[in-house]
């Protein structure tokens, strides 16, 4: 697919490019910053011309990822509207609050994928994935022994994220509509508490009961 991973340009966007390009997907980089989009695209291997604004990596794609901090979700969001409407929007945004980031603090909206449908409106597809997925893991050769909590309303959008999720190497999960992403945004926050508390680099989630 071709997929464009806007705010490509931080550790999870690249993370997530280093994987799927590996599964053959056509990748593209958006940034706000049209140079450094192109530098990261050089530095993944891709033609520069893969690396773009925004704007036009969300015109130019079948499928985008949004990975960027929670403060810059809602201008990014307003800006490429238009260019989303009847495509799969991939949310991976978490609303930490720094620097309290080890305490969940959700959006009015409910979540941040939430506010997300509700800016792009229902044209669009939103499905929330990666929030409890390190970043650093993603850019190494590593296996990532964490599972996906995989949200949306639509179960066909869903099924095609889960795929996509797959093919990152890791184990994507149906978990129900897209009001059940406050879980797992939620969730982002227990595990950086997680960590800290017990001296881990990379804790994670696994579904049991298999």
């Amino acid at each position: 697919m071709k997929i464009a991973i806007l705010g490509g340009t931080g550790a999870l966007g690249k993370g997530l490019a280093t994987r799927w390009i590996k599964s053959n997907h056509e990748i593209i980089i958006g940034s706000r910053k049209f140079d450094k989009a192109q530098h990261i695209a050089q530095s993944l291997g891709l033609d520069k011309s893969s690396g773009m604004l925004n704007i036009d990596a969300a015109k130019k794609c079948e499928i985008a990822c949004l990975t960027v901090p929670y403060t810059h979700q809602e201008d990014i969001l307003r800006s490429i509207e238009d260019s989303l409407k009847k495509k799969i929007l991939i949310d991976a945004t978490v609303p930490l609050i720094p620097p309290k980031i080890m305490r969940v603090q959700l959006p009015q909206e409910g979540s941040a994928a939430l506010k997300a449908q509700l800016i792009l409106g229902e044209s669009t597809k939103v499905i929330s994935a990666f929030q409890n997925i390190s970043a650093e893991l993603l850019q190494s050769t590593q296996e990532v022994d964490c599972d996906v909590l995989v949200t949306g309303n639509n179960f066909e959008a869903r099924s095609t994220v889960i795929s996509l999720v797959n093919d990152a190497g890791l184990k994507g999960w149906h978990a129900g509509p897209l009001c059940n992403s406050v879980a797992a945004e939620a969730l982002t926050s227990v595990l950086i508490s997680i960590n800290k508390n017990h001296s881990i680099d990379h804790s994670g989630i696994k579904i049991t009961g298999i």
